[in-house]
């Protein structure tokens, strides 16, 4: 089994250093996590109102499997560019783009959707709810088991491939499928509890997307509470093992100190940076807040892809030493609602999962040249 690891700022796969004696441009990456987001890789939709939306051009219908298998198909090729670590989650993440409440009704309405407004919402109690279910659990916080079927096989997969799964429990927008807190807490308790016993050693733990963003509806999952969990998944343990686990904040947020306390890693989102080298002022900010402890720092989430420039944000983070994390959003970006063709980017559905457009291109072949020395 591949087992991930941290020392000091450093992480280790298998006890060897990841990138072991790498150089790019005199900048040593040894130790570093370099991934990509890749968040609806195990993703379905249980509200009939809505899950033909995301049907693939060539069959009229959506096939969770397929999504799951094609993933799986890619990753050997991803590995082979230099890629360690995705990023996968539970509760999926925006597959409609950055939408917003009334695009999506437009939505619906231009395209003669079936579905009473109030049926296409059914039981949901904010405006920040997402109408798809794409939630990996039931509303007791207990694993639903297709889900969990997909995510082992990803797993497994990496496992193969000597590469880590950072697998996000919780997203906003879909949190609200979990009934309340102590669901919550069963749904961690579940997750981990599962990895350990599956006996899978190349997982880390992201509690939650962007913790920050104001539209969690359980407490205990905004950031003055985050850590909690964070504590609740180290106190986890099977044989003596237990999981590496942090969480994220939105883009341009360095996390607070009760989170750095608690955490074994810390993730940032890169999202809203314009100029570079805030990139840099983030992970100096971070590493001088009061309860800093020594702890591998990356991006798991970053929409920034001048990678023809001198200065751009995976070249200053891993300057910085910290792990960078490519997000194709595809046209769903920039407060867009968008509509996945199955060509471009990596999260909006149905997904095309190779390296098809200039864009991934260029971040891939980016990616060889850091990773090669």
């Amino acid at each position: 089994m591949t087992r991930v690891s941290v020392h000091g700022e450093k992480w280790l796969i298998d006890g060897v250093h990841t990138y072991e004696g790498i150089t790019y441009q005199g900048i040593n990456i040894e130790g570093l996590l370099l991934n990509s987001r890749m968040v609806n890789a195990i993703f379905d939709d249980e509200n009939p109102y809505t899950r033909h939306i995301w049907k693939y051009p060539d069959t009229a219908e959506w096939n969770p499997d397929r999504n799951t298998n094609e993933f799986i198909s890619m990753l050997p090729e991803y590995k082979r560019y230099g890629l360690t670590a995705v990023t996968v989650n539970l509760q999926g993440g925006a597959p409609f783009g950055y939408y917003r409440l009334n695009q999506f009704r437009e939505f619906m309405k231009e395209r003669g959707m079936s579905g009473k407004d109030s049926e296409i919402w059914e039981g949901l109690p904010s405006a920040e709810s997402q109408p798809w279910n794409s939630s990996g659990f039931n509303p007791d916080g207990s694993l639903k088991l297709e889900y969990i079927r997909r995510l082992s096989k990803i797993i497994e997969e990496a496992d193969k491939l000597s590469m880590v799964v950072i697998l996000g429990l919780f997203y906003f927008g879909q949190d609200e499928r979990i009934r309340d807190e102590a669901s919550v807490k069963s749904a961690v308790q579940n997750s981990c509890e599962w990895i350990l016993t599956s006996g899978y050693e190349n997982v880390v733990i992201e509690i939650n997307n962007e913790c920050s963003v104001p539209k969690y509806e359980h407490e205990i999952l905004q950031p003055h509470r985050v850590h909690e969990l964070i504590e609740l998944v180290k106190s986890i343990k099977s044989d003596s093992k237990k999981l590496l686990v942090g969480t994220s904040y939105g883009g341009n947020t360095i996390p607070e100190n009760n989170v750095v306390k608690s955490s074994d890693f810390i993730l940032m989102h890169g999202n809203s940076v314009v100029d570079p080298k805030r990139i840099s002022e983030m992970v100096e900010e971070t590493r001088k807040l009061t309860e800093w402890h020594d702890m591998p720092i990356l991006f798991n989430e970053d929409d920034h892809f001048e990678f023809d420039r001198e200065l751009n944000n995976f070249y200053c983070a891993i300057n910085s030493f910290a792990g960078w994390g490519y997000f194709d959003p595809g046209e769903g970006a920039g407060g867009n609602a968008a509509f996945g063709d199955y060509q471009n980017g990596y999260q909006l559905i149905p997904v095309n999962w190779s390296i098809n457009t200039d864009r991934k291109k260029n971040y891939f072949n980016y990616l060889a040249a850091i990773t090669s020395g």
